[in-house]
């Protein structure tokens, strides 16, 4: 007999010592089937490992490797039919031909986002918003959610909305590619399921015909007034059409207005969950406001995934070449005005009315005067780190005359350990021949600890700090005419892979003085920089002709 108090170990154990012998599998496949479905999700683990074992063997190419993948399939059918995502998506597409599966490619870069729509079927959550730049995947990841929700729940009914009735049609069609293309392995989750569509309406009733259809798809630009309701899962796809819509307020204002009044309402019963994908485009569309709202709800997930690490590797170069590569999201930030590029592919939107330094009207250089005309001085700034995200900012500028040119830079939110370091660096570096610290909080001990490393070195620089008792937003704004009129920033083409340089010139470019800020630390720098710069000016004489002589 091979029940024991503990027998899937047990079991797990002897297979270990004899992988060939397939009844070992077939015992622990008993076990997790019989094991019942609680909240801890225990009988998901055992069919895990159960996986883990299969594939194991196949790897190694045992001489039940047939029986084994034959196993695997019927281990990912049971984890299907439990509602288990990720599993469903591979068992659907199992037959069809790997470079025009969809999830299998995409399944390394996309199991986190899947992890997170699970909690949402678990009952782990009541609210999802997810942003994700375009093209990666998400209305597919949308298509298959609905189309398990079809088959598990036949007579609960769920309701998708997008920005147009055309790209709610889109939606709908390839929910019934999947339940009705024998490309797809949907009957084999569902068996008894019977399929009844509406093209006319875009709905989809499974089972039988109900008032209130199994889904329905709409545009947010059609009518939905009495024609159906939602007791299982409202999704809203990309609710923002375009740019233009992104930087209408009151636009902005009318979209949150149909979601509360007219999508929202549809909502029937505690179980009905939502779920938004997006691309984001500004911080005041649905995603953005939910977010606000919902501030400290514990049912409640907002998450973004941005298009590229901080290096600027691809988060979404998908197997088969069917996504992107570092090379091309580098294309497109060179090319794409940085705020649009922050919101769009970064997932970073930011309030676009009250820019205070629009990219296109900052000075650019692509290399400092030539070496016949010396600077008149070097210095550097350092708005030091305070706590938490704050990000440390020292801005290295050669002065020529009235122009500025911001040479190196380092933004940096890391410890003291890590980034003092990089600014020692730079400053040895460059040579700077004055230097200023802002000596609130812990910038006066960065600060001396700063000019001892500097004498150690036997660097020329002189440090002073400075405590600053002005509103900061103030001293922003007050000095942000001086930067644009002198300062000069290296240009996209010659900045590289310097992510300090970049992330500097994000957040500068991102800072209104007509709404929130992620980060003020890059813009409060130039400030300092401004003030620093102009301590420097020779007071010049100019004579004149005195009137009447």
């Amino acid at each position: 007999m091979l029940y024991t108090d503990k027998p899937f170990e047990k079991i797990s154990e002897k297979i270990k010592n004899d992988p060939d012998n397939f009844r070992y599998y077939e015992a622990l496949y008993v076990i997790c089937k019989e094991e019942p479905v609680e909240e801890t999700g225990y009988k998901w683990t055992l069919t895990a490992k159960l996986k883990d074992l299969c594939a194991d063997g196949i790897r190694k190419a045992v001489k039940c490797q047939y029986n084994l993948t034959q196993l695997f399939r019927e281990v990912l059918l049971l984890e299907a039919r439990g509602l288990r995502f990720d599993s469903y998506m591979q068992y659907v597409e199992l037959d069809r031909e790997p470079t025009k599966r969809f999830w299998l490619p995409r399944r390394k870069q996309l199991l986190p986002v899947v992890n997170l729509i699970q909690e949402l079927i678990d009952n782990k959550l009541d609210v999802l918003t997810i942003s994700l730049p375009p093209g990666t995947g998400k209305s597919t990841l949308e298509i298959f959610l609905l189309s398990m929700y079809a088959g598990a729940y036949p007579d609960d009914y769920s309701l998708v909305a997008s920005y147009s009735g055309l790209m709610a049609g889109s939606i709908y069609q390839g929910v019934i590619q999947i339940l009705t293309n024998d490309e797809y392995l949907w009957g084999d989750v569902f068996p008894n399921a019977q399929v009844i569509t509406s093209v006319k309406n875009c709905t989809i009733d499974v089972g039988k015909k109900h008032r209130f259809s199994t889904l329905t798809c709409r545009g947010i630009d059609q009518s939905i007034t009495g024609m159906t309701r939602c007791n299982r899962l409202l999704c809203c796809d990309d609710l923002v059409q375009n740019r233009e819509e992104a930087v209408n307020a009151q636009r902005l204002d009318k979209l949150w207005q149909t979601y509360t009044t007219d999508l929202k309402q549809r909502k029937q019963g505690s179980q009905c969950k939502e779920l938004h994908l997006a691309t984001r485009w500004s911080v005041r569309d649905p995603i953005g406001r939910i977010e606000q709202t919902y501030i400290g709800n514990e049912r409640v997930k907002c998450y973004a995934f941005p298009a590229t690490d901080e290096d600027g590797n691809s988060n979404f170069d998908y197997m088969y070449d069917c996504g992107f590569s570092s090379a091309f999201y580098a294309d497109i930030r060179e090319t794409m005005e940085e705020a649009d590029y922050l919101a769009l592919y970064m997932n970073e939107p930011i309030e676009r009315k009250g820019l205070l330094y629009p990219e296109y009207e900052l000075r650019r250089y692509f290399e400092l005067p030539g070496e016949e005309k010396s600077p008149d001085a070097i210095i550097s700034v350092c708005d030091t780190k305070d706590k938490g995200t704050d990000y440390c900012v020292h801005l290295i500028a050669y002065l020529y005359g009235e122009n500025v040119f911001i040479e190196d830079v380092v933004c940096d939110n890391a410890l003291p350990q890590v980034v003092e370091p990089k600014i020692l660096q730079r400053i040895l570096r460059h040579n700077v021949q004055m230097s200023r610290f802002e000596s609130n909080a812990a910038g006066g001990r960065v600060a001396q600890d700063m000019q001892t490393a500097i004498n150690k070195e036997h660097g020329r620089t002189k440090i002073t700090t400075k405590f600053s008792t002005q509103n900061k937003e103030t001293k922003i704004l007050a000095n942000s005419a001086w930067v644009k009129e002198h300062c000069l920033f290296k240009d996209k083409s010659v900045i590289g892979n310097d992510k300090d340089y970049k992330r500097f010139l994000a957040q500068l470019c991102s800072y209104t003085h007509e709404g929130k800020n992620k980060h003020d630390d890059a813009p409060d720098a130039c400030a300092m920089l401004a003030e620093y710069a102009q301590s420097f000016a020779v007071p010049r004489v100019k004579p004149f002709q005195r009137w009447g002589f």
